[in-house]
């Protein structure tokens, strides 16, 4: 900010996001610091070039004023995104009561009073890119992969595990295969010795 007599200027610079084939603005401040009516213009280097608005007017007692710069659409790229333009802000005292559309061109004549400069000059910068659409579309493409290939090698260990198992299982159903077998054969050659007892138990009678 340039602190002047009359007029604090903010910024000083105008910083531009440099697109081609693009109109691009930037904003400005003026304050009055005093207690009079202050006249300010505003002047290019490459008036074609540059839209401002409003580029004369009154700055009321302690007031602001808002200025808007508008860049013309550019067809070419600047070398190394350097600019040689320069504005020039100047300013005067005017008498109370005056408005934006009494301030003429002879209220700068440096002969006749008074005139306070301040000098702007004109940055170009690349605008911010977005990340890629690609790049994150790509990344959420590799989650659920990942959780495909989780549930697989989950799914492979319990099937693994459910056929270690197996074998213990068929051993434990044969087992008690095995032991109802016997103990059905038991009985039967018990009752068979029975049977055999007891006829030569009737015999001898």
């Amino acid at each position: 900010m340039a602190s002047g007599e009359l007029l604090n200027v903010d910024p000083l610079e105008l910083r531009f996001p440099f697109e081609l084939k693009k109109q691009i603005s930037c904003s400005l401040q003026l304050s009055n610091k005093t207690e009079n009516h202050v006249a300010f213009k505003v002047k290019t280097t490459n008036p074609k070039n540059y839209c401002v608005r409003p580029n004369t007017g009154i700055v009321l007692p302690r007031s602001t004023c808002d200025i808007v710069v508008t860049m013309q659409a550019q067809k070419e790229t600047p070398p190394d995104m350097q600019c040689k333009d320069k504005f020039l802000i100047q300013s005067v005292v005017a008498s109370p009561g005056t408005t934006g559309k009494d301030v003429t061109a002879d209220m700068f004549n440096k002969v006749n009073g008074k005139v306070e400069e301040c000098r702007l000059k004109v940055v170009f910068f690349a605008p911010h890119q977005p990340p890629s659409p690609v790049a994150e579309g790509s990344e959420e493409g590799l989650s659920p992969r990942s959780n495909t290939v989780g549930n697989g090698n989950e799914a492979t260990r319990t099937f693994a595990d459910s056929h270690e198992n197996m074998p213990e299982e068929l051993l434990k159903r044969k087992n008690s295969k095995g032991g109802r077998v016997s103990i059905t054969f038991i009985i039967i050659i018990i009752i068979g010795l029975l049977g055999v007892v007891l006829g030569g138990y009737s015999m001898k009678q």
